[in-house]
């Protein structure tokens, strides 16, 4: 079976260019972007939050599949690296890109509850993800990816990953599969 994306969203070369050029290497994979556009078309209308923009690839995911009447949230720290998503997706009135570090937007946030969150990042991922599940309706969907080893991985990634993953039975409130498929991925479902 081929697994190749039969479509690709329109910004994602000009992001992919651009995180070239700053350097960075960690952008969305292209069969994890693939699998993003599917869940997200699957919450017309849906609140899709995701943390940890980065230059904006997985965003691009997302707003391939999103219907015209969802919205994403989508959180990063370092604002040189969100200036590529802003400047390659900003136009899209459908995405919010909002530059604070994702800890405080697990602490803060009073809204409306997320259909799908697409978790890039550590915050909601390794630490406060039980913060991030109680912002997820009852039904809402839970993806996180990197956890099979890549080369841009940093030495210490391997042991969050692996407690991340033995803790992941102490959250009774969410049913998830593992897959060793793409960059390593989890999808989730908040019960």
């Amino acid at each position: 079976m081929d697994d190749a994306p039969r479509f690709r969203p329109t910004a994602l070369d000009p992001i992919l260019k651009d995180a070239e050029i700053l350097g960075l290497a960690m952008s969305c994979e292209d069969r994890t972007g693939s699998l993003l556009a599917t869940l997200a078309a699957s919450k017309p209308g849906g609140r899709i939050l995701e943390l940890g923009t980065g230059v904006g690839a997985g965003a691009a995911w997302l707003l391939h599949g999103m219907t015209h009447d969802a919205c994403l949230t989508s959180v990063e720290a370092d604002p040189r690296v969100q200036a590529v998503a802003r400047a390659h997706l900003g136009p899209d009135r459908r995405a919010t890109f909002t530059t604070t570090d994702a800890d405080a937007t697990l602490t803060s946030y009073t809204g409306p509850r997320f259909d799908l969150a697409y978790v890039d990042c550590r915050p909601g991922k390794f630490h406060r993800l039980a913060d991030l599940l109680d912002l997820l309706k009852p039904g809402g969907l839970y993806i996180v990816d990197d956890l099979l080893p890549q080369p841009t991985w940093p030495d210490d990634h391997q042991p969050r990953v692996d407690t991340f993953l033995a803790h992941l039975p102490e959250h009774p409130n969410l049913l998830y599969t593992p897959a060793r498929w793409a960059s390593g991925l989890l999808i989730g479902t908040r019960a």
